[in-house]
């Protein structure tokens, strides 16, 4: 009511006046507790939309900003700093996402629309809708209170931490339903060709006479059905219709792709004032694929690069262990400028030759490469073009990142942490706000967008290049604000208007030793990792060029905070008065005619597992059984592979053939998730080691029949998304009933494991690899009756809660072998908007006991070997490897062989069994105990963790590290 008449009766300024006066004259700040006041009276003023304005017309934000910005040098003014900078950031004005529509720069058409999904949502909405932003981000009161609101859709949850906790008893138990009829599912029989196989044909005393098996024939694909599309789908573009037949293939003129005819001008232009994406081309495989881009000078480890004629390929050897020696050269076409384009022809022998115009009249230059083959055994870049080029992407992609190229080299050991500097949000929000102080510093000037024909849009010199046209790319648009500053933009996911998390993009033409920044200014998540110490990747080609080609830890003045772009209510779930938040880093560039990219994590690209998996079977040990098959084909037309492993049988006879057909099956996924890139390298890790030629390696293919799909979404990795697949959905929440069109891999590796089912061997084991972003450390989730009633208030009688507690055996084991997987932090409550997971729906559905997801940070670690260091691919990698070391002791412990066959060794490994498992149980209850609130223990999938440092997205204060051993706040709860 006071706040309402002071804004009646024009006391605002008044207000301000005041404040000004004071902040004038208490030279000594021995009067702060009067200015705090004053400023409180401001903040009730300016919780209304009136009040707001009111402030803004006063002339408020300068008002503020020059008197905070005077007592930032005066520690102890923090509060007055504090309060001022939240009145300012609730004012400031909400400005619109610079983008045409928050729908992704490209489209796909599906096969179909599921009714009510949202996909026809986002489609079906009516023509000259702006789905950027819309009238209630302006006219509704909200954010009262900032400094209190998170703005956390997750944290709301945690408000009612039992809300999504399965209480139904009959829900929660297991349940062995088969959906498809067996006769259905006997189609899968041709992808366990070793249940069967009498090894009559296989020269058992060849070694390797089970590496690169024959694969199976590929499923036989569903008739599809012919629809038309309706005369409203063919008015408004943005609706997905079926797709129609592929057009001929582009013409082609001496082995080189000739440009299709250049689109109307006039047409794009309308076409991008409405809000419309560039449809893609069909997705064919690539019959030319270049470099993504070259310095002036490329050094690519080896010699200086020069435009001078070609030189002749030579073949001499790189001495062991050493990266550089005479490099493979590759002949290049005009590279005048620092982004000209090396278009690759094709991979021969020797390295792929690189053409020039069609006249042949520009001058050649030498690309040297080098034979990184000692340091890196499973990469060949030759082998990765031969990949690409059978990549289907809806881009269309024609070029090569170079890290993807020349590969990836891991440091020796982990980088660590980075340690906050004391202020730092303050800052680069106070730089944000200078934007509406002084808007005439502000160039705002675009310099790449893929929403516009042709891209990159400025090349004048005086800005950043950028570039993310290549596999697994993700940056949309890139404004330069300020000289050395810029505002990018992520893509949606394709079929999305949401999932901006997952970026890789390529940067040049800076200036050495001159401080960047770079904001990200889409973002969606409440909070993040880089808050809490974890930096962006980079990979330098002229690092490359020195003998270091790897990515590595980059960045300082790191931090995430919310911003003043609304977030229109439509890609919000139909929340109000949303808004994006900025992920700002700074980086130094240290050498010159450099080309850096930029990553959320380390890239792992659909081509590169594809290149991995051929020389997989070049490096496989002797005596493995390794079969590579095709799952299916993705919507997007690219293969899904699948892997099965195990020993060969020693003889055919009949003893042998049993053993190997009675082993347990264990069965592993990964990167279901494109932007979870971690998954794939621990997914790299378990491979390598299972391949490999230790007798721990040799003694878990003995143990086990082992069936894995690498990368359950390749078009999602290929096409730079987070989250979803060309469907527009997530596909880890479609195991409940998978679409066999829309979600193909996911309908073929549930099927599979029906299949299993059906036939009386359901996996002893099943783990999907995942990726958590605002977690620490390696952990799993799992499915528990027991544990899942412990969280809730519902009674139960100890028959209904009567379960073996095997499901915990094998995260035990990983928290004593592996350093980085985290015990405490592991979850076995089952919640209902997790039910249809992957993990859930083959606990539920088939039984299986022990049903995981494996979660490894994106940052690092905050306990055991590696605490206070960042995860790099050395640690994922070894995550994987560990795994199956956990899988090989746990096999020790439940095998029936070795738990029956003397009465002796039974009774006595039943008895450490019982151990392990009692003293699982009463860790159990010493933790429900102690445990104050569910929230501690019941984690969400994508929940924030507890952190030392309570650095929120929303608040204005940078805070000291906390004693362990206070109790945490409710802010830091939640």
């Amino acid at each position: 009511m006071n706040a309402r008449r002071a804004v009646e009766r024009a006391q605002v300024w008044s207000l301000l006046a005041i404040y000004q006066d004071w902040h004038r004259n208490d030279t000594r700040h021995r009067h702060t507790l009067i200015r705090k006041s004053i400023l409180a009276c401001l903040k009730n003023v300016t919780n209304s939309r009136l009040g707001r304005k009111a402030f803004i017309d006063a002339d408020g934000m300068r008002i503020l900003y020059n008197t905070s910005t005077e007592c930032l040098p005066v520690r102890t003014l923090d509060s007055i700093v504090n309060t001022s900078s939240l009145i300012m950031r609730k004012c400031f004005p909400k400005n619109r996402l610079p983008l045409p529509t928050i729908k992704s720069a490209y489209q796909y058409a599906l096969p179909h629309v599921p009714a009510g999904g949202p996909v026809e949502q986002m489609y079906n909405q009516p023509p000259g809708v702006d789905d950027v932003v819309d009238e209630s981000d302006d006219n509704e009161d909200v954010e009262l209170d900032t400094e209190n609101d998170t703005e956390n859709e997750e944290d709301d949850k945690d408000k009612n931490e039992n809300d999504d906790i399965e209480t139904d008893i009959a829900k929660l138990r297991p349940r062995h339903t088969q959906s498809r009829p067996i006769d259905e599912l006997r189609v899968y029989e041709r992808f366990f060709l070793e249940l069967s196989e009498d090894f009559l044909d296989f020269d058992l005393s060849d070694p390797r006479s089970g590496i690169g098996v024959t694969p199976a024939p590929p499923l036989p694909k569903p008739p599809k059905p012919t629809t038309l599309p309706t005369a409203d789908q063919q008015q408004d573009p943005h609706r997905p219709v079926p797709t129609p037949p592929p057009p001929p293939p582009p013409s082609t003129k001496d082995n080189q792709l000739v440009d299709p005819p250049a689109a109307d001008p006039a047409a794009q232009a309308r076409q991008l004032e409405k809000g419309e994406p560039r449809a893609p081309e069909p997705l064919e495989p690539q019959e030319s694929i270049g470099l993504s881009r070259a310095p002036e000078k490329l050094l690519l480890l080896g010699e200086t690069f020069s435009l001078s004629p070609a030189a002749p390929t030579t073949q001499d050897h790189t001495p062991q262990g050493e990266i550089g020696g005479t490099p493979r050269i590759l002949e290049a076409a005009d590279l005048s400028g620092s982004l000209g384009r090396l278009l690759l022809e094709g991979c021969g022998s020797g390295a792929p030759s690189v053409g020039g115009s069609e006249d042949g009249s520009v001058e050649q230059g030498v690309l040297e490469v080098p034979d990184t083959a000692a340091m890196l055994p499973l990469h060949d870049p030759e082998l990765y073009i031969q990949m690409a080029k059978g990549t289907r992407s809806v881009p269309s992609y024609t070029e090569v990142a170079y890290p993807d190229y020349c590969g990836h080299l891991a440091p020796t050991t982990p980088e660590p942490i980075l340690e906050r500097v004391y202020g730092v949000q303050r800052t680069k929000i106070f730089q944000d706000i200078e934007r509406l102080i002084h808007p005439n510093d502000i160039l705002d000037k675009v310099v790449y967008d893929l929403d516009l024909p042709s891209c990159p849009v400025i090349d004048d010199g005086e800005s950043l290049k950028f570039n993310s046209q290549f596999e697994s790319g993700n940056l949309r648009k890139a404004i330069q604000v300020r000289k050395f500053e810029y505002d990018l933009i992520l893509n949606s996911d394709i079929n999305s208007n949401h999932y901006h998390q997952w970026f890789y993009f390529e940067v040049s033409g800076m200036q050495v030793g001159t401080p960047y920044r770079f904001n990200i200014i889409n973002c969606e998540k409440a909070n993040s990792q880089f808050n809490y110490g974890m930096q962006v990747l980079m990979y330098s080609v002229q690092e490359a060029i020195g003998g270091r080609p790897q990515w590595g830890r980059t960045g300082q003045d790191i931090c995430y905070y919310k911003n003043h772009f609304s977030r229109s209510s439509i890609a919000a779930g139909g929340q109000k008065g949303k808004s994006y938040y900025t992920m700002t880093f700074t980086v130094t560039f240290q050498h010159k005619d450099d080309v850096c990219y930029f990553a959320y994590h380390y890239p792992y690209t659909y081509s590169t597992l594809k290149m991995h998996l051929q020389k997989l079977q070049e490096k496989c040990a002797d005596g493995v059984y390794l079969r590579e098959d095709v799952l299916c084909d993705t919507v997007g037309g690219n293969p899904c592979p699948m892997l099965t492993i195990t020993a060969m049988p020693d003889t055919a006879g009949h003893t042998h053939l049993n053993q190997l057909r009675g082993r347990p099956v264990v069965f592993l996924t990964a990167r279901v998730h494109p932007g979870e890139t971690n998954a794939s390298w621990v997914m790299k890790g378990t491979l390598e080691f299972l391949i490999g030629t230790s007798p721990l390696a040799q003694s878990l293919r003995a143990c086990y029949l082992f069936k894995i799909i690498p990368m359950l979404n390749p078009d999602g990795v290929i096409n730079g998304n987070h989250r979803c697949s060309l469907s527009g959905e997530d596909l880890n929440r479609q195991w409940q009933s998978p679409n066999l069109e829309l979600h193909p891999t996911i309908y073929h590796a549930k099927g599979l494991l029906q299949y299993l089912n059906a036939i009386q061997r359901a996996p002893l084991v099943f783990c999907d690899y995942h990726g958590h972003s605002r977690k620490k450390n390696v952990f799993m989730y799992g499915c528990s009756v027991k544990e899942t009633v412990w969280q809730t208030n519902i009674n139960a009688s100890s028959c209904e809660l009567h379960e073996d507690l095997g499901y915990r055996t094998l995260p035990k084991l990983l928290s004593q072998l592996a350093p980085a997987f985290s015990m405490s932090s592991c979850s076995f409550v089952v919640e209902r908007s997790k039910e249809s997971t992957a993990r859930v729906v083959v606990w539920r559905e088939l039984g299986v006991q022990r049903s995981y997801t494996m979660e490894s940070t994106l940052c690092g670690c905050d306990q055991g070997k590696y605490k206070g260091m960042q995860m790099g691919t050395r640690e994922l990698e070894e995550m994987g490897s560990q795994l199956c070391v956990a899988l090989l002791r746990l096999h020790r412990l439940t095998s029936p062989l070795e738990l029956h066959t003397h009465t002796h060794t039974h009774a006595h490994t039943h008895t450490q069994l019982l151990e392990v498992e009692n003293e699982l149980i009463e860790t159990q209850h010493r933790r429900c105990s102690v445990t104050t609130s569910p929230s501690t223990y019941v984690l969400d999938e994508d929940e924030p963790v507890l952190e030392e440092v309570d650095y929120s997205a929303d608040s204005d204060t940078d805070q000291e590290l906390q004693d362990p051993t206070e109790p945490l706040s409710d802010s830091e709860i939640n």
